[in-house]
């Protein structure tokens, strides 16, 4: 058995604060994402990307400090900085908070998998951080089948 580095787990976030750092694309599109599943998202960042408007979070137009790291149960590094990501991130371990890197599964206490979601269902793909496209691929997969009714998810 090939031992995974990522164990498949759902967090319950109701009235946990999560904190995303970083304002551009990459950043945007873990935001756009984590809309889906709460509105309680605090972004710093000192310039945002302009789709960050239509999302419901609180927006804190700044330079990063660890004081934003407060009273935060988990935090999505998304700069584009990796010397700044790497320094958030040794911030969150000394304060015991769980931190995603985006797109260094080296520094990541998580990953986030490919979902599909139909109300209250999600179905994750996770190829513990291995290969992010094949996941997508088989999570699309996944929505086609459930939405061509060959499989049903409820």
């Amino acid at each position: 058995m090939n031992a995974l580095h990522f164990l498949p787990i759902s967090v319950n976030i109701t009235g946990r604060q999560i904190i995303l750092i970083g304002g551009g694309k990459v950043a945007f599109h873990k935001a756009a994402i984590l809309s889906r599943f709460t509105g309680r998202v605090r972004v710093v960042a000192p310039e945002f990307h302009p789709g960050f408007a239509g999302l419901p979070f609180e927006l804190k137009q700044k330079t990063y400090a660890p004081e934003d790291l407060d009273n935060t149960f988990l935090v999505y590094i998304c700069t584009e900085n990796k010397t700044l990501n790497a320094t958030i991130k040794a911030e969150c371990e000394k304060r015991g908070i769980l931190a995603g890197v985006c797109d260094d599964p080296a520094l990541c206490d998580f990953v986030s998998p490919a979902i599909y979601q139909d109300g209250p269902m999600t179905v994750a793909v996770s190829s513990d951080a291995q290969d992010v496209r094949r996941s997508i691929r088989v999570r699309d997969r996944i929505k086609t089948l459930v939405e061509e009714g060959l499989i049903s998810i409820r």
